[in-house]
């Protein structure tokens, strides 16, 4: 069966407590979307959908008339269908997961490292970091979606510990006035903010746990008042509080940047980033890795040396932290997110309602095709058959194979295209 190199993918859902539940769900909507017998369970937390070959979710090929296998094994059997540089690039494997992420709760103060760290932590806890892969990654917001990322910038880090006596209090006076005395310098100020953000981290617990509720005491006194709390955080203290109370976690707010991006737009969390997700539905690619160094807002293994020592302490505007799109100058519907690193690209393609026909074009590369709206017929001369498409579908593209898609939906469609671009 070598000659089928295009064929729909039965994906993989993992449920975790930090996901949204039942039909609130983006994954679960697109669950149902792809299986209209698909039953959704209301208590359950739809957390996300994985698309790709890793070994912990390795999505199974649909099609009952290829011998049942996952993806995984057929990219064993048939390497060259990850395209020749691909192939030889990333030694025959797929070299990125695709998903869909529904968070509905924090999911961890958190950062990725690079390869060289990756290789050291690997050899000396690989209970803990059980590859020496990087670990990249893109979220591109499905709905409006809610994270910390990087560093904030100076003046409101240090409108924050003039602010927020609780929070000044675990950095100290002596670290506070370093980094207020660093005066714009970008050396000064990287190892003064590592110096502050390091004290908090690894402040005592009973100080940081009386100064949380101290502080959750006085927001909410404020509230209640009607009193303006947004020179605290107020709104996200709060929040952050009541899904993880007694967490260090709950002070990063005041060192990370809070960005809401739109639909279709994107942040990039490449190496040594400091992040974490906070509410919303987004499409995620990311190198095949399961390294995660975390420090806060998470009941896993917590690594609070590693996280201050990696991190890049660089302030940053919310801004600079938005990733920009690039529309295509071969084909209008398509939007490029183009990180720089090599093991993924991914794209947007929308459909306007006028199309009625549309070719998916052949890459020197596989790619995994994601429907969020709108409904087709694909046909492909690397298919079985016509493959019908709703949302949720989802579709394993060889390299260098093109698929046709006759639109039948009035709407047009939205869909997603994850792929390697050497």
């Amino acid at each position: 069966m070598a000659e089928v190199k295009v064929f729909p993918l039965c994906c993989v859902v993992q449920s975790y407590a930090w996901g949204k539940v039942g039909q609130d769900s983006e994954v679960a909507r697109l669950l149902l979307g792809g299986d209209p017998q698909a039953l959704i369970e209301e208590t359950t937390p739809y957390a996300e959908l994985w698309m790709g070959a890793h070994p912990k979710g390795d999505a199974l090929i649909k099609d009952n008339r290829i011998s049942q296998r996952t993806l995984g094994q057929w990219i064993a059997d048939f390497p060259g269908c990850l395209g020749s540089k691909v192939k030889d690039t990333f030694h025959g494997q797929l070299p990125f997961l695709f998903k869909v992420l529904s968070v509905n709760t924090a999911l961890s103060i958190q950062a990725h490292p690079n390869r060289e760290l990756a290789a050291r932590l690997h050899a000396q806890f690989p209970e803990h970091y059980p590859d020496n892969n990087h670990k990249p990654e893109m979220a591109i917001a499905l709905t409006q979606f809610e994270g910390l990322c990087g560093f904030r910038p100076m003046d409101e880090i240090l409108g924050f510990l003039k602010n927020v006596p609780e929070f000044r209090a675990l950095v100290g006076n002596e670290a506070a006035e370093e980094l207020q005395s660093a005066d714009g310098d970008p050396g000064r100020t990287s190892l003064a903010l590592k110096k502050c953000f390091t004290r908090m981290m690894n402040c005592e617990k009973k100080l940081f746990v009386d100064q949380l509720n101290m502080l959750v005491k006085r927001i909410s006194e404020e509230e209640a008042a009607g009193k303006d709390t947004s020179g605290s955080n107020g709104e996200l203290l709060l929040r952050l509080h009541s899904q993880y109370p007694g967490d260090i976690g709950c002070f990063s707010i005041y060192f990370l940047n809070r960005i809401v991006l739109q639909p279709g737009e994107a942040m990039f969390l490449g190496a040594n980033e400091p992040h974490a997700y906070l509410s919303g539905d987004c499409v995620e690619c990311m190198a095949c890795s399961d390294n995660t160094v975390r420090a806060g807002l998470t009941p896993k293994y917590i690594d609070v040396d590693t996280l201050c020592e990696m991190l890049n302490y660089s302030p940053a505007p919310v801004s600079a932290k938005i990733f920009p799109c690039i529309r295509d100058n071969a084909d209008p519907c398509v939007y490029l997110y183009d990180p720089p690193v090599p093991d993924f690209t991914v794209m947007r393609i929308q459909i306007p309602a006028s199309a009625r026909q549309y070719t998916v074009s052949a890459l020197d590369s596989a790619g995994i095709l994601l429907v969020i709206d709108g409904e087709a017929v694909a046909t492909s001369a690397a298919a079985l058959s016509d493959i019908t498409l709703t949302p949720g579908s989802v579709l394993f593209i060889s390299a260098n194979e093109s698929v046709s898609l006759e639109v039948t939906s009035s709407s047009g469609m939205t869909m997603f295209r994850a792929c390697c671009l050497l």
